[in-house]
C-alpha cells in the first residue's frame, strides 16, 4: 500500500513540471542567440542585412595610384595610333617635297637644255641683250654659292621665248664655267627671272657675264 500524501505526489509533479520548463526555455534561448550570431556572421540570401556601428576604412596600402589596366591600355593604344598618324603625315609631306623638287629640277633642266639648243645656231652675242640683265644674289643669301638672277623681259609687241648664256670668268678672263637659262611663251611686257647658280667652288673669285640673249 502507497503510504504517500495525496498532496505531496501532485505538488511534486507540479515542480517537476516548472522545472523542465525552465530548462526548455533555457534551451530555447541559447539556440536562438546561436542563431542571431550565426545571422550576423554569415547572412541570410532573404534577410535584411546587418551593420556594424562604424565603417571600415580602405586599405590604402593596396593602391598602386595608377589608372585601371584598361584605361592604361586604351591610353597608349591611343598615343601609339596619334604618333603613327604624326609620322606617317609627316613621311607624306616629305614625300611630296621630295616630288615636288624632283618636278622642279627636272624643269630646270628642261628649260638649260632648250636654251643651249636655241643657241646653238646664234652668231655674235644674239639679239636680245638689251631684254636681258643680270644681278647678282648675296652670298649671305645663298649658302656662300655664286648665284645671278637673270632678268628676262619681252619688250616686243608680240609673244616670244627667250635663250641666255653667262659665263663665269676668273680674275684672268678664262672662262671657267658656262651655264644656260631661258624664259618661254613670255606675253608682251611679261617678265621672268630665273636663276644661275655656279658649281665651282668660292675661291677662287669668279666673276659673271652675260655672253649671249637670243629671242626667239
Amino acid at each position: 500500500m502507497n503510504t504517500t500524501p495525496p498532496f505531496r505526489t501532485a505538488a511534486g509533479k507540479r515542480l517537476r513540471s516548472r522545472a523542465a520548463g525552465a530548462a526548455v526555455a533555457v534551451v530555447v534561448t541559447a539556440l536562438g542567440a546561436a542563431g542571431l550570431v550565426s545571422c550576423d556572421s554569415g547572412g541570410d540570401e532573404g534577410g535584411a542585412p546587418t551593420f556594424s556601428g562604424a565603417p571600415s576604412p580602405p586599405d590604402t596600402a593596396s593602391f598602386s595610384g595608377g589608372a585601371p589596366s584598361g584605361l592604361a591600355s586604351a591610353a597608349e593604344s591611343a598615343a601609339s595610333a596619334a604618333r603613327e598618324s604624326a609620322s606617317s603625315a609627316a613621311a607624306s609631306a616629305s614625300a611630296r617635297e621630295s616630288e615636288r623638287a624632283a618636278s622642279i629640277g627636272a624643269e630646270a633642266e628642261r628649260s638649260r637644255k632648250q636654251a643651249e639648243d636655241a643657241l646653238k645656231g646664234v652668231q655674235g652675242r644674239g639679239n636680245a641683250l638689251d631684254e636681258v640683265a643680270m644681278t647678282g644674289k648675296p652670298r649671305a643669301d645663298t649658302n656662300n654659292l655664286l648665284t645671278v638672277v637673270v632678268t628676262i623681259t619681252n619688250k616686243t609687241d608680240e609673244e616670244a621665248s627667250y635663250a641666255a648664256q653667262v659665263d663665269f670668268l676668273d680674275r684672268s678672263g678664262k672662262v671657267v664655267e658656262t651655264q644656260f637659262v631661258g624664259a618661254e611663251d613670255l606675253a608682251p611686257g611679261e617678265r621672268a627671272q630665273p636663276l644661275v647658280i655656279s658649281r665651282q667652288p668660292a675661291e677662287p673669285v669668279l666673276t659673271p657675264r652675260l655672253t649671249k640673249a637670243q629671242r626667239y
